[in-house]
């Protein structure tokens, strides 16, 4: 028979780290199962300036192995491998990875979200090659180059920012004829002579030869298409929830996100949920952590209540 976990967690970003060190801490028999590496989006920001107790800014993949670290220290196991289909109906849950089964008495969902797509031709040709999703990745890689930012929130008036640093000039686009970013952000990005805005705009192509060479760029309202010369396109245009292997197993809102109840129940029992892939109006590296407190915190109740 196989082993029988008491907490498998899904997801290595933040959210799965707090909730494998939490479980792993309160003696459960816990499995943190992770697609790719720890950290998530976390491990893709160079710099995180706000998480509480780091006077001094600190590396996102740093503080992901830092999680890591105390987790494993903990009694955690690791594994890499992806997951394909999940079973929540019985007291058992079972997770199917590309390579093996994994059963647990409780399970906390982390996948995290992944980038939304702009889905316009030569946008997957060039992904690596002039297109990115990074910023704080990538953004070395455009030292004296001309770049553009695609999207209006927070996190594309931040890139665009950040990207000032090594771009020569930084072309902000948006569809709309405001920006949805918090007005700091925006009086920042207004106030930087290397950005440069476009609204009512939209990216209709992206074209090139080996790498990125330029786009075309569509007026929403007058339709007129112009070709602009650049290097790079960052897409910051929103996040799409890593749900696709819980097929119809829970319920999901209009976008994808895991609905919850009570916090960071779902609608199975032993069932929970952490991090950016819930419905939440707030996604924070802070959050995140909070959720997998939470989330390991409600497993761990909920087993007690189970073995009684």
């Amino acid at each position: 028979m196989r082993d029988i976990y008491d907490v498998a967690v899904l997801g290595a970003g933040p959210a799965g780290l707090t909730a494998a060190l939490y479980a792993a801490r309160a003696n459960l028999k816990t499995v943190l199962i992770e697609q790719l590496g720890p950290g998530g989006q976390m491990a893709t920001t160079a710099t995180i300036e706000n998480y509480p107790g780091f006077a001094e800014p600190i590396d996102g993949v740093e503080l992901a192995m830092r999680m890591l670290q105390q987790a494993e220290g903990f009694g955690a196991e690791i594994v890499y491998d992806q997951v394909e289909t999940v079973e929540f109906s019985r007291a058992i849950k079972e997770i199917k990875v590309s390579s093996a089964i994994y059963n647990a008495r409780a399970v906390i969902i982390a996948t995290g979200a992944s980038p939304r797509k702009l889905a316009v031709p030569g946008e997957a040709r060039f992904t690596g090659q002039g297109v990115s999703y990074c910023a704080t990745c990538d953004g070395a890689l455009y030292a004296n180059k001309q770049v553009m930012v695609v999207g209006g929130g927070d996190t594309a008036v931040e890139d665009a920012l950040f990207l000032t640093r090594f771009a020569s000039s930084v072309t902000l686009v948006h569809r709309r004829d405001k920006l949805r970013a918090v007005s700091a952000l925006v009086a920042c990005a207004v106030s930087n002579p290397k950005i440069h805005f476009a609204y009512n705009t939209v990216v209709k192509n992206i074209y090139g030869d080996k790498k990125v060479e330029g786009v075309v760029l569509a007026d929403v309202i007058t339709k007129e298409e112009r070709a602009m010369p650049l290097d790079g396109v960052f897409v910051c245009v929103g996040q799409i929830p890593n749900t696709n292997y819980l097929g119809a197993k829970l319920p999901l809102d209009e976008y994808g996100y895991v609905v919850t109840h009570e916090e960071v129940a779902t609608a199975w029992p032993g069932v929970f949920v952490a991090g950016d892939v819930r419905q939440k109006p707030f996604r924070q590296v802070a959050t995140a952590v909070g959720d997998g407190a939470l989330a390991a915190h409600a497993a761990d109740k909920y087993l007690g209540e189970a073995m009684r």
